[in-house]
């Protein structure tokens, strides 16, 4: 059993613990400020969905949802001196498998299974290894992007405390071995990582994932490709 394991179970205890207790006792009428804050976020994200996606695919928020959710957390942990589990290879690559499954499930369910296979032969069939190519490197490159940005984080944050550490005991090694130069910075670091990269790596990784769906559902894929693939050049400069 993995450290990642164990911290992923955490934070999924902790999302099961958090929906109990935001839904225990919900009303129709006379709502309570926790209700309210709920349907509120609920209501968000199905727009959310609905203008990234379509309304009559709205039966992606659920995931989306969960995927955002979990996503954080794990993201944040890092604020709680755990390891993060999506600085890991191992859970973002679970999360390209799962997109995969998903975005060819719904590509056949729109397009029917000759029209997904005849597709990859368009516009000219000498294109076919490289749309082949395209459809496994897409969940690849948002596993790597995930992994790369939160592992990134860690790294860096741990070879600025070494440094620190060094000249610490360099400059003051004769006083105190106390690493007076390490105090403050790296944790500022630290929660700049965590905070704004974990809560922003979280938000993309759920847009791709509306835009990639959305684009290989719908029978219109060269116009809709058009529009997806300046989406994720925005995304992906993020």
């Amino acid at each position: 059993v993995t450290e990642t394991l164990v911290n992923s179970w955490i934070v999924m205890a902790f999302l099961i613990v958090l929906s109990l207790w935001l839904t225990h006792d919900m009303k129709k009428q006379h709502i309570s400020k926790k209700q309210a804050v709920v349907e509120t976020g609920v209501r968000m994200l199905y727009q959310l969905v609905g203008d990234t996606m379509g309304e009559d695919r709205l039966y992606f928020t659920p995931y989306i949802g969960t995927l955002f959710l979990f996503t954080l957390c794990a993201n944040l942990m890092g604020l709680l001196t755990f390891r993060s589990p999506t600085a890991d290879l191992n859970t973002t690559a679970a999360f390209a498998i799962i997109f995969f499954g998903l975005v060819q499930v719904f590509s056949i369910k729109a397009n029917g299974l000759k029209n997904r296979i005849k597709g990859f032969a368009e516009p000219v069939p000498v294109v076919l290894p490289l749309n082949i190519v395209g459809e496994f490197s897409t969940p690849i490159a948002l596993a790597l992007r995930l992994f790369g940005n939160m592992a990134s984080g860690i790294v860096v944050t741990s070879l600025l405390y070494q440094a620190l550490t060094w000249v610490s005991n360099l400059v003051f090694g004769s006083i105190t071995s106390f690493p007076v130069f390490a105090v403050g910075l790296p944790a500022v670091l630290s929660i700049y990582f965590d905070l704004f990269t974990g809560c922003m790596q979280a938000f993309i990784i759920s847009m791709l994932t509306m835009v990639f769906c959305y684009e290989n559902s719908v029978r219109e894929i060269f116009f809709v490709s058009v529009a997806a693939y300046s989406t994720q050049i925005i995304l992906y400069s993020v």
